[in-house]
């Protein structure tokens, strides 16, 4: 897996299989979001591009908008985002702008199994973060690819919902059980599972008292 040293943040392009040799995180965005809606076949409008709601993407959402397509807001949890983005069905077609870097290598993870591709470039924060990237030998200008984020053919994701979300439901809770949904893959055999649990509370309780 990558390694960003100091740099937490990393501006992020993640679309699924069918755009994925086409789009370049260097171009501007309306030219991305034209190049992903003729690789599938639709016209620019019915692009949804999903974007964590942050100040610091005001002019993203402005480009998104300018260019024809739709944003989807989130307010955390962009590797969910960014797997409805790879998923076909999802209603997300893209994902654009600046999460954490952490989540990127864990969004490449899953890439690896469902196919498409994360185009990630470190983003500084400071210019003392920027100058500690420089120093662990990083090129700030170079575009990562999901092989750079991971290297290896055969990775594995899995993810708990803790609340709900566009992927996964959240913890809920049914007199003496606790139920919860969670997805598994393997990059190798490309076999995505999604895995609903029922806990029983009260064992629980006793083995956290143990313990």
């Amino acid at each position: 897996m990558f390694d960003p040293s100091a740099v937490f943040y990393m501006e992020k392009l993640v679309t699924g299989p069918e755009a994925a040799d086409v789009v370049d995180l260097r171009l501007p965005v309306k030219q991305n979001l034209h190049l992903i809606a003729k690789a599938k076949g639709v016209n620019v409008n019915q692009l949804n591009v999903m974007i964590l709601d942050r100040d610091r993407h005001r002019g993203l959402v402005e480009e998104v908008r300018e260019a024809g397509a739709r944003a989807k807001f989130i307010m955390d949890g962009d590797v969910a985002g960014a797997i409805a983005a790879a998923r076909s069905g999802t209603g997300v077609d893209a994902l654009m702008g600046v999460g954490g870097t952490p989540e990127g290598i864990v969004t490449a993870c899953a890439i690896k199994t469902l196919g498409g591709v994360i185009q990630g470039r470190l983003w500084p924060t400071s210019d003392d973060e920027k100058q500690k990237a420089i120093d662990a030998g990083h090129d700030l200008d170079r575009v990562l690819s999901t092989d750079d984020l991971v290297t290896g053919d055969n990775c594995y994701f899995a993810a708990t919902g803790i609340t709900d979300g566009d992927l996964l439901r959240g913890v809920r809770y049914a007199k003496d059980k606790v139920l919860t949904q969670s997805i598994v893959m393997r990059s190798k055999s490309g076999t995505v599972r999604f895995v609903d649990g029922e806990h029983q509370a009260h064992k629980w309780e006793c083995y956290s008292r143990r313990s």
